[in-house]
C-alpha cells in the first residue's frame, strides 16, 4: 500500500464512518449501482479487501456462501466484524495488499475504492493475483471515484487502465457517471439464456 497506514488510522479516529457509507445519498446510490451489476444472484465465495466499516460487506454477504473481507486498519476490521455479526458465512480479517492477498479461488472479487492508494506496479500485482485468484467462472468488478484525490498515487481511471492490456478477461460492462466509473470483468463471457426460467 503506497498511502500509509496513518492515513486511514486518522480516519477512523473518533469517526466509524468517515466516507459517510451510511448516510450519503451519493454512496448508498452507487452501492446499489454495484450490487445491481453483479451478473448473479448468488456467488460461492466473494472476496473485498479494503471493506472499511462493511457496509458493502453486509449486502455482499447476502449474496454468497462464504464471504472474506480484509482491511488494513484495526478499526475498520473492527467496524466491519461488528457490521457483519449476524451473517456467520463473512469473516473479516486485517491485512495489506499486495503481499497480504489470500489464498483459495474466488468467484467474485470486489475491488472497489481501493485502486488510487496503491501505485501503478503495486495496483498491477493486485490485479494480477485478482486474475490467478478467479474461479473458471470468475468475476472481477472494479469501482472507482473519478475526481483526484490529495495525496493519492493515482485517480480511480487509471486504476481502471491496466485491465484491458494486462490480464485476460472478457468486459461485460462499463458503467460511467460524472462521480464514478464501475466497469465488470468475467473469465468467461456471460451470456443470458433467454429460454431459462426465471429462478
Amino acid at each position: 500500500m503506497s498511502v500509509p497506514a496513518s492515513y486511514f488510522e486518522q480516519l477512523f479516529a473518533g469517526n466509524d464512518d468517515p466516507w459517510a457509507f451510511r448516510t450519503r445519498w451519493y454512496e448508498k446510490r452507487k452501492r446499489e449501482v454495484l450490487l445491481a451489476s453483479l451478473p448473479r444472484q448468488h456467488y460461492r465465495r466473494i472476496f473485498e479487501p479494503a471493506c472499511a466499516n462493511g457496509e458493502l460487506s453486509a449486502a455482499l454477504a447476502e449474496r454468497t456462501t462464504s464471504l472474506l473481507c480484509q482491511d488494513l486498519d484495526s478499526t475498520a476490521v473492527h467496524l466491519a466484524s461488528e457490521r457483519l455479526r449476524p451473517w456467520r458465512n463473512a469473516h473479516v480479517s486485517k491485512g495489506c495488499l499486495p503481499e497480504d492477498w489470500p489464498s483459495g479461488e474466488f468467484d467474485l472479487i470486489v475491488l472497489s475504492e481501493i485502486g488510487y492508494y496503491l501505485d501503478s506496479h503495486q495496483w498491477l500485482e493486485v490485479l494480477q493475483r485478482a486474475r490467478a485468484s478467479l474461479s473458471s467462472d470468475g468475476v472481477l468488478l472494479l469501482c472507482h471515484w473519478l475526481h483526484p484525490i490529495e495525496g493519492c498515487p493515482q485517480t480511480g481511471r487509471q486504476a481502471h487502465e491496466p485491465l484491458a492490456e494486462h490480464l485476460t478477461l472478457h468486459r461485460q460492462l462499463r458503467h460511467e457517471e460524472a462521480d464514478f466509473l464501475l466497469e465488470l470483468w468475467c473469465v468467461t463471457p456471460h451470456i443470458i439464456d433467454l429460454d431459462e426460467p426465471c429462478q
